[in-house]
């Protein structure tokens, strides 16, 4: 193993950790359904990107930032006209995406695709994690609050609206660090399903969204051994998200 590859794999394991903390705030905002939205909404601007060959990140990460702004303005509607926009959006981001990603990368687009990593690329990656653990780590009293009252931190001076924006804005960051590894379908599925992992085995705040964080972070790391070793392949995606799954489904024997 090369030190690209390294540098890939340390990457994924950041990436894990931060799905997790993001994962356990997003599902505690009831956010699930808007949050795999903006995952869907990065296929278009990867598809341009394939398309004119340039840097898929780059595209993807600027329709996520489009997105991103489009499901906060979304939140301040009634929540029947949101649920029925962000369907609406769902479907037009697939199609479009589909629709203009040349077919010999539609696959990596959808599903990524495991490859060794520049020494740039992953510092650039690296403090993109970190910037989103210090988004939650400072704001994490606010978000607390705001997570139980809404109008309780807005009487105590907190800017709700901003703070969600700032939310928002570090979930699509997180999505876009792991566009390289889990494609644009599968990206916010390593946020939601361990945070719901974590939901089911304990009650404890702190104890929830560390969990969230190690059972990211067991998927990852298992998936990926069963993808190269196993299956020999650098689509590893696909394989992170049913360990994660199966992890959920044990879960799910535990007892209330």
């Amino acid at each position: 193993m090369d030190v690209g590859h390294s540098y890939a794999i340390l990457l994924a394991a950041f990436f894990a950790i931060a799905a997790g903390l993001v994962g356990s705030v997003a599902l505690m905002k009831r956010l699930v359904l808007a949050s795999d939205v903006m995952s869907h909404l990065a296929l278009p601007g990867l598809g341009i990107a394939f398309l004119l060959k340039g840097n898929p990140l780059v595209g993807g990460g600027a329709t996520l930032l489009l997105g991103t702004l489009l499901v906060w303005q979304l939140q301040k509607k009634t929540e029947l006209a949101t649920d029925a926009s962000i369907g609406v959006v769902f479907a037009a981001c697939l199609g479009i995406g589909a629709l203009i990603t040349p077919h010999e990368d539609l696959l990596e687009a959808l599903f990524g695709n495991f490859q060794k990593l520049s020494l740039p690329g992953f510092l650039l990656g690296a403090a993109a994690v970190i910037l989103v653990v210090a988004f939650l780590g400072g704001t994490k009293d606010r978000l607390v609050l705001d997570l139980f009252s809404p109008e309780l931190a807005a009487a105590t001076g907190v800017n709700v609206g901003r703070l969600d924006l700032g939310f928002l804005l570090v979930f699509s960051l997180t999505i876009l660090v792991g566009l390289r590894f889990m494609g644009a379908l599968l990206s916010s599925a390593l946020i939601i399903i361990p945070a719901a992992t974590a939901r089911r085995l304990t009650g404890r705040m702190a104890h929830f969204v560390l969990l969230a964080s190690l059972v990211s972070l067991i998927s990852v790391a298992a998936g990926f051994l069963i993808s190269t070793l196993i299956f020999k392949t650098s689509t590893v995606g696909p394989t992170i998200v049913i360990v994660s799954v199966l992890l959920f489904a044990m879960s799910l024997l535990k007892k209330k």
